[in-house]
């Protein structure tokens, strides 16, 4: 016992403030260790490479930048971007919904996006509060939508960090607006709630954890890519080319600024892409081919990374080493189902 502790401290230095002080209380109170049974070398060689793949497994879940850090702590609870983001978006819902029953629900319009009011009368606050606003008919959707930003949005933000999170909502906020905005010299357009800014919160949690179960043992990357075909084969029903703009253009600004940061698992069409945006050299360097690692060779590319992972933390690690991290992650995926 006194052993996981102590390797539980080693290998998860970030381990948040609540699993702390459980291991703590459970060293102090007063479990015997148990002699443990004589092992040869090649079984500890065994449960050595067991326990580094059960920690690249636990990756999701854990605080993984060095960037993360609770904004506030109610109790023992961490409080962070995202539980306050909920929050916010939660209380305007409230507030709306007594507007609407007072005779008020006007006031809603000063926040919502027309492109007429703000190319013509330079209410430039439309481009950010169209967001956060709420309509009462829309309650249930609206109680899943914060749901799911408060459970994928928080593992965005452990992953990536709390700056990069806050610009990635930023992003995720302006540029639909924008494109609506340089679309209203040509035809008036509006826009209002917030169901494309969370969809894309969750594309970036899809393409952070590609392989990722979850309902009905469905991948996150599928899960993302059903539910944006059913998105946007409604908005082509009804013919919503402004909405189906938003929807897209989200998708697309999400999956770029994880990409870009170097996350996720190698895409052979991604690396085309990105190589095709460099110079081009004078001459072409021919790569010498790598030789087939066998699956039990994994371990021995991701030891290294592990190490550097507990003694600097995951934002020390170079871009290749984080596509090499994610191969190894979804090689042990396939193979353990």
């Amino acid at each position: 016992m006194i052993d996981i502790i102590n390797r539980a401290e080693d290998e998860f230095p970030s381990l948040p403030p609540l699993l702390q002080e459980f291991f703590r209380r459970l060293e102090h109170s007063g479990v015997e260790p148990q002699t443990a049974p004589k092992v040869n070398a090649q079984d500890s060689d065994v449960r050595l490479r067991s326990e580094k793949r059960g920690r690249l497994f636990s990756m999701f879940g854990v605080t993984t930048s060095d960037d993360y850090r609770p904004v506030a702590w109610m109790g023992r609870f961490p409080v962070d971007v995202t539980t306050i983001l909920v929050g916010i978006h939660v209380a305007l819902a409230i507030v709306a919904c007594l507007l609407v029953a007072a005779g008020g629900g006007g006031l809603l319009d000063l926040m919502m996006f027309d492109s007429a009011r703000v190319l013509g009368s330079g209410q430039v606050w439309r481009l950010a509060t169209y967001a956060f606003i709420h309509s009462p008919m829309q309650l249930l959707w609206f109680a899943i939508e914060m749901y799911m930003l408060f459970v994928f949005g928080r593992e965005v933000e452990k992953f990536i960090g709390q700056r990069a999170y806050i610009v990635l909502y930023a992003v995720l906020l302006f540029t639909p607006s924008l494109l609506l905005t340089l679309w209203g010299f040509s035809q008036r357009t509006g826009l209002a709630g917030s169901l494309a800014l969370h969809f894309g919160v969750f594309v970036a949690f899809a393409t952070i954890y590609p392989s990722a179960e979850l309902l009905l043992r469905i991948t996150a990357k599928w899960t993302a890519v059903i539910l944006g075909a059913i998105y946007t084969l409604q908005l082509l029903a009804y013919h919503s080319w402004t909405d189906l703009a938003v929807v897209w253009t989200s998708i697309a600004a999400s999956f770029c600024f994880v990409r870009l940061r170097g996350v996720g698992p190698e895409l052979i069409w991604w690396e085309n892409f990105k190589a095709r945006l460099q110079p081009k050299p004078k001459f072409k360097v021919v790569p010498k081919p790598v030789p087939t690692r066998r699956e039990d060779d994994i371990s021995e590319s991701v030891d290294p990374i592990l190490d550097k992972i507990a003694k600097s933390g995951i934002g020390s690690l170079t871009p290749s080493e984080r596509r090499t991290l994610d191969r190894a992650r979804d090689r042990l995926l396939k193979g353990s189902k």
